[in-house]
């Protein structure tokens, strides 16, 4: 059997992993990459998804590429851009002639002593690497959280999830219920809302969710007047404050979210459903670009009932409070099934890598797992942001390697660590995987900063050869 070899591999051509090779393209040109696909599309997400009115949840100008700028006034934009966006990005580049699309990858293990990685697919193909970079996203593409409801099996209309929503379905005139009250059902709600008789959000408490134009005045001045790169540090320096905020202020900022909403939704506000108990940012802040779900709402074609599911009936879903949904399609967003690096077994000179053992070096690497990088974005902004942070990172670490002769990087902690959650969030999707995720310790370089300011100066400032990197 013939084993193909590259300098680095790259598992996943969405967002993530199209930054990658830009940056290996770009600061280490001697090296050799592939990028291995496990779909017929690039995209990752923005090509899995295709439910109603799927749209980015935070803005384009830092959602967008560092070294390519958004050039559209939508700051938030629909699947379509920005999939001609990934699209047009890989093709100015060459980074499209360098992905291998329907390469499902399942296991990866490193051999110390020839310092490779060694990659096999569903089909037992066999692929070499001496770097490896996890750009798969952070939730398993097979299956969602679907929990079981009584009564399903009796329900006489169709259950969809978002995250296979069918070609053909059509709910023109029908009664539709989503279940959940995440940024897929306040996206789905004012998207279906037009062409559904009516449509119920169904949640079990409620969501914090702000307005903001979908095309922003300031940041599209400021790109006029100074270039894209204003508008894009406008949107990271007010959301870095609004953030901020939100922790150190909580009562006052919980107060703002939530009197926001009613000062939108006016005599349909109810504080029931609008008025969560945790803290802003314990979650994250639901996006209603230009108050869609605020005009939906209003218009009569959809609410909201905060309730706990009894069972399903033949014709809809009886609630614990003895109200009664009458439904024709049932949408279950109830979240993600976690799944870091695509689900792959991983291993270590033959020893399985078990993640939620593991602590995360600088956000990005596994600790005793060698040259290997993880692609994990923010939680407080966008994706993108630290995705591009970490693979420049990364290109410092190989480019040292090369010039003192080094093959391979691995960071360990020096002693025992005080762990604390990988991901400061308490979402059901986070809490149901937090026996698999890695954690961090509340010291650098294994704290995470959620930051962008700081994890720019750390990541390109700090040194290389620290005390718990060895390189080698």
């Amino acid at each position: 059997m013939s084993i193909v070899h590259h300098d680095a591999l790259i598992i996943g051509a969405g967002i993530s992993g199209i930054s990658a090779a830009y940056h290996l393209q770009r600061y280490a040109k001697n090296k050799t990459y592939k990028i291995l696909e496990r779909r017929q599309n690039l995209g990752g997400t923005w090509d899995l998804f295709n439910y109603p009115g799927i749209r980015s949840d935070s803005d384009m100008y830092t959602f967008g590429f560092n070294f390519r700028h958004w050039d559209d006034d939508c700051a938030i934009a629909e699947k379509s851009k920005i999939l001609e966006y990934l699209n047009s990005t890989v093709q100015e580049f060459g980074i499209d002639k360098n992905i291998e699309y329907g390469q499902h990858i399942t296991s990866a293990d490193w051999n110390s002593a020839t310092s490779r990685w060694t990659l096999r697919n569903a089909e037992g193909e066999h692929f070499t690497c001496q770097f490896l970079f996890f750009c798969s996203g952070y939730y398993d593409y097979d299956k969602a959280h679907d929990p079981i409801f009584e009564g399903i099996e009796n329900f006489q209309g169709d259950v969809v999830h978002p995250q296979f929503w069918p070609e053909k379905i059509d709910y023109s005139g029908k009664k539709v219920v989503i279940i959940g009250s995440g940024a897929t059902a306040v996206t789905l709600l004012p998207a279906m809302a037009p062409n559904a008789e009516h449509i119920t959000m169904l949640q079990r408490s409620p969501t914090y969710m702000g307005s903001k134009p979908a095309v922003s005045p300031i940041a599209n001045k400021l790109a006029s007047m100074f270039g894209r790169w204003a508008a894009r540090w406008w949107f990271i320096l007010t959301s870095m404050l609004l953030y901020a905020f939100c922790r150190v202020f909580p009562a006052r900022a919980k107060q703002r979210l939530v009197n926001g909403v009613e000062e939108e939704l006016g005599d349909k506000f109810s504080a029931k459903h609008f008025t969560p108990t945790y803290k802003p940012w314990d979650q994250r802040v639901c996006l209603c670009p230009d108050g869609d779900f605020f005009q939906a709402i209003k218009s009569g074609k959809a609410s909201v009932v905060t309730d706990h599911i009894e069972s399903f009936t033949e014709n809809g879903i009886q609630l614990k409070s003895g109200e009664k949904l009458d439904a024709d399609l049932v949408v279950t967003a109830t979240g993600l099934r976690v799944s870091l690096m695509g689900g792959m077994t991983l291993t270590v000179d033959g020893e399985v890598v078990r993640t939620g053992e593991r602590y995360v070096y600088k956000g990005m690497m596994l600790s005793g797992v060698p040259n290997a990088f993880v692609a994990v974005g923010y939680t407080n902004a966008s994706w993108t942001l630290k995705v591009d942070l970490t693979h420049r990172y990364a290109m410092r670490l190989i480019n040292d390697l090369d010039k003192h002769g080094y093959t391979k990087a691995v960071a360990k902690p020096r002693g025992k660590l005080d762990e604390v959650p990988f991901l400061n969030l308490t979402s059901g999707y986070i809490n149901r995987a937090v026996d698999t995720l890695p954690k961090q310790a509340k010291t650098k370089p294994w704290k995470l900063n959620q930051n962008f300011i700081l994890d720019n100066l750390m990541l390109r400032l700090t040194r290389l050869n620290d005390e718990e990197m060895r390189l080698s």
